[in-house]
């Protein structure tokens, strides 16, 4: 039975309901507090919260990547075709998009909207190329290690979010999909292309030293 129907169909499920926890905890945090600190907290743990959720659901059906950067490496890796890496990119872009559009449904906002946030420069990119690192980083050492994939991602995420500056996209498609809300959670489109590019050369980076680290021992 050909099963790839159903893994796109999570793709873009799993990465719409990410987005959504992303943008949706942040507007209900900016409505109930001014402080930021405490937005960002409420942000953090809905998004720790969802991951471990989402992992744990869709990791048999589509081994729940929700991020391109995550989809290159398994192919890079050999672990996919190409043609199925660029089908899960475009589900997962596809539905992180929906899945803001969610997000400003639910709390009566205009569906439509380009985000004003300025998030740029050197400082911005080494965090988006670090939080993504190790974020890959985090996968091939759970994988390798047999431990549990959802909560060695949920806890890196929840931690990244902290420790660099760009708050760790450290994921393609829900930049993008932040781009289109004009909330807490936003990203200037002008601004994606640093972060994206970031994005690709940390995970690659960590690609590489993954491979290096923890290839079996003789």
């Amino acid at each position: 039975m050909n099963d790839i129907p159903r893994r796109l169909v999570a793709e873009a499920l799993g990465t719409a309901l990410l987005v959504t926890a992303v943008i949706g905890s942040g507007i209900m945090a900016d409505r109930l507090t001014d402080d930021v600190a405490l937005s960002l907290l409420a942000n953090t743990i809905a998004t720790g919260a969802a991951l471990v959720m989402l992992i744990t659901t869709f990791g048999p059906v589509s081994g729940a990547h929700f991020n391109p950067i995550v989809t290159l490496v398994m192919s890079f890796r050999r672990e996919m075709s190409v043609a199925l890496a660029i089908a899960y990119i475009i589900a997962q872009c596809a539905g992180g998009i929906l899945g803001t559009w969610t997000a400003h449904a639910m709390f009566d906002l205009p569906i439509m909207q380009i985000s004003t946030t300025i998030r740029t420069g050197s400082a911005q990119w080494l965090a988006e190329a670090l939080a993504s690192f190790g974020l890959i980083l985090a996968i091939l050492g759970a994988i390798n290690a047999r431990a549990n994939v959802a909560v060695t991602v949920a806890s890196y995420i929840t931690a990244a979010y902290w420790f660099t500056a760009s708050t760790s996209f450290a994921n393609p498609a829900v930049a993008l999909a932040r781009a289109f809300t004009d909330t807490f959670a936003g990203i200037r489109p002008a601004d994606l292309p640093g972060f994206m590019l970031a994005q690709i050369v940390g995970a690659v980076a960590a690609m590489w030293l993954g491979g290096w680290l923890f290839r079996p021992t003789k």
